[in-house]
């Protein structure tokens, strides 16, 4: 369980996060909808304990972020652009990742950049990857450790429609019992297909959306 309570966060005397209050449970897909600059982004980075509120306290499985633990362990993300070692393949990118921690074998990394729609024996290097396979790649890199945790910000950029069909493909598949994800998204086809739940994000404030 995710458990955010009065999350305020302010840069520049400019408000970004409100004193957001929202519980995210397992097993459901939850829709984050909301202009550019309405604290999608902001709210992420703080679950993940890239950013410290102000005022208020984020809780994952009751330990509070950057109290109990500096980050939610667990967990796998896409937050804006991934960034890659851009003159390694993706396999390569991949496995310097997985010596991180030493949690995922090789024939899993091969496993999910297959889910994904990538060979892993492709010699490109990512340097000559289209914004597509940059992304497929982000989100192989999001789930190789099979997080309990998933949090996606915009993760259908630059896919094709092929690409858009195999990533709710893969979401749909990897809701679980116990599982959390969490998509941020401009498209409202996708909101309607994958998420249980939406919430409405305007000027650093949050809501529950009532119609997808």
């Amino acid at each position: 369980m995710i458990e955010i309570r009065e999350l305020t966060k302010a840069y520049n005397k400019t408000v970004v996060l409100d004193h957001v209050s929202v519980t995210f449970e397992t097993g459901k897909i939850y829709g984050l909808i909301g202009r550019n600059g309405s604290g999608k982004t902001m709210l992420m980075k703080s679950i993940l304990g890239f950013v410290y509120p102000d005022e208020g306290e984020v809780l994952v499985d009751g330990k509070k972020i950057g109290k109990d633990k500096d980050v939610p362990g667990n967990v796998g993300a896409i937050i804006e652009t991934p960034g890659f070692l851009l003159d390694s393949t993706a396999y390569q990118n991949l496995k310097y990742l997985a010596m991180i921690q030493n949690k995922v074998t090789d024939d899993q990394i091969r496993k999910v950049l297959d889910q994904v729609g990538l060979n892993a024996d492709d010699k490109k290097k990512v340097r000559a990857f289209s914004l597509g396979m940059r992304q497929r790649l982000g989100l192989a890199q999001a789930l190789m450790e099979t997080p309990s945790i998933l949090l996606l910000d915009e993760p259908m950029n630059g896919l094709d429609d092929q690409g858009v069909e195999d990533m709710r493909r893969i979401l749909l598949e990897y809701k679980t019992s116990d599982r959390i994800i969490i998509v941020a998204s401009h498209s409202k086809e996708d909101i309607e297909l994958l998420c249980d739940e939406v919430y409405r994000m305007s000027r650093g404030k949050i809501e529950k959306n009532t119609e997808k």
